[in-house]
């Protein structure tokens, strides 16, 4: 199982918005389950406009693909993207920031 952390930055303008519209669809947890990722997180910090995302997967680019296929993630994408600065929430295709882990304990 692969950890995976990424930055997504928000438009500062919007990020109160964002929060309060961020109420993940049922038909959308089940697409992200079915694509293989799990422990799944979602931070926000406030101060860089930004969130902070985590999660688990065998294979996170597979599961991306699998997700990003999905016409359940293309709503979602449509609806989200006035939020974003890259103009996308889309993991795959976005201007999202991946961070590399360099440390780890158990």
């Amino acid at each position: 199982m692969e950890r995976v952390c990424f930055t997504l930055k928000i438009k500062e303008e919007l990020l109160d918005d964002y929060l309060a519209a961020h109420q993940v669809w049922p038909e959308m947890l089940e697409a992200i389950t079915e694509a293989g990722i799990k422990n799944y997180s979602l931070f926000v910090n406030r101060r860089a406009s930004s969130i902070i995302g985590y999660f688990e997967a065998e294979n996170p680019q597979e599961s991306l693909e699998k997700l990003g296929k999905t016409e359940i993630n293309k709503k979602w994408q449509t609806k989200f993207a006035k939020y974003f600065v890259s103009g996308s929430g889309d993991m795959k295709e976005s201007g999202l920031e991946w961070m590399q882990q360099y440390f780890y304990i158990a």
